[in-house]
């Protein structure tokens, strides 16, 4: 791992290679977040990959784009799912439905144990 050039700032940066969808990208790193990056690299390829998959040709750069838009599609909702549990806000109707169905199996067990 080579060391790059300080870009703006006190961080000492790194280069460092991460393959994606098979092809090879050199990317510059803060120290202390190489494995981060890997992981995300590693993330980013496996959703690449899965696009693919499906079975209809694109090019790779409809791939990212298509991939990136479910990554943050997917941080957008985990971000809503905190801010709703930060307020105190109910969960999701799905989770909701599931308590209640749960709430609802108590009840009926209460009552049969009691008419006994």
């Amino acid at each position: 791992m080579a060391r790059a050039d300080i870009m703006g700032s006190d961080k000492t940066q790194t280069a460092l290679t991460v393959r994606i969808l098979g092809r090879d990208y050199s990317v510059a790193c803060p120290e202390g977040e190489r494995e981060a990056l890997l992981r995300s690299a590693e993330h980013l390829s496996t959703r690449m990959s899965a696009i693919q998959r499906q079975g209809k040709t694109l090019g790779s750069e409809r791939i990212a784009i298509m991939a990136a838009l479910n990554i943050a599609r997917d941080l957008l909702d985990l971000q809503r799912q905190v801010e709703r549990r930060d307020a105190g806000l109910a969960d999701s109707d799905e989770e909701m439905t599931e308590r209640l169905s749960q709430l609802q199996l108590r009840i009926e067990s209460a009552l049969d144990s009691s008419g006994e």
